[in-house]
């Protein structure tokens, strides 16, 4: 399915370490004649970490999609029954982020353009990296997993040996993962194989 006139939210959410992996694909969303809305939630706004300063990260977005950031969730709130989506996207998505999502918890703008998008009954887009995707937040996976109308970028362990908790979206499949589920359909292998470290 060609993204060309469709209206997707990007929302970004705080796991800085991704932000490289995620901006090439948000690039090629834009490049598809997509209209691309940008949501930030308030880390992303207000962090300086050693991948960037917060408002550099803003500006960035900015130029990417030729759209100013929605930053608030009064702002955010519109794209349910005004300004509706095609489709939301959130990627990177922290687990503090997965666990809220999961349990209907709206405290960020990303999560309020989420709500939004499922109460139009549109896709929502999963890109996932946490630490404890194999811990505590695996229940929060599954719930999302199993709800309507919710998708996942595929994903897998980035560091089974080191962090074997951890899993991470292969955020090239971004675009792919996108365009079914605009068909209503997930993208399969939900569960991939990302990195192996036999040390």
């Amino acid at each position: 399915m060609m993204l060309k006139g469709k209206r997707i939210g990007f929302g970004l959410t705080g796991s800085h370490c991704t932000y490289d992996e995620v901006f090439p694909e948000l690039e090629k969303l834009a490049n598809t004649g997509a209209e691309v809305v940008p949501i930030v939630t308030y880390t992303v706004q207000h962090t300086s970490t050693r991948f960037g300063e917060g408002e550099e990260w803003v500006e960035k977005i900015e130029k990417v999609t030729g759209n100013k950031v929605i930053n608030t969730i009064v702002e955010a709130e519109p794209l349910g029954p005004k300004k509706p989506l095609d489709c939301m996207i959130i990627a990177p998505m922290t687990g503090n982020s997965i666990s809220k999502f999961a349990n209907a918890l709206t405290d960020s703008p990303v999560l309020m353009a989420a709500k939004a998008t499922l109460r139009n009954q549109k896709p929502v887009v999963l890109g996932i990296s946490t630490n404890d995707a194999l811990g505590l937040n695996g229940v929060n996976i599954m719930r999302l997993m199993a709800s309507k109308n919710i998708f996942f970028i595929p994903f897998g362990q980035d560091d089974p040996i080191h962090k074997p908790t951890s899993m991470v979206a292969c955020m090239s499949l971004l675009q792919d993962t996108v365009e079914k589920a605009l068909e209503g359909k997930q993208l399969q292998p939900v569960i991939i194989e990302r990195f192996h470290d036999s040390e």
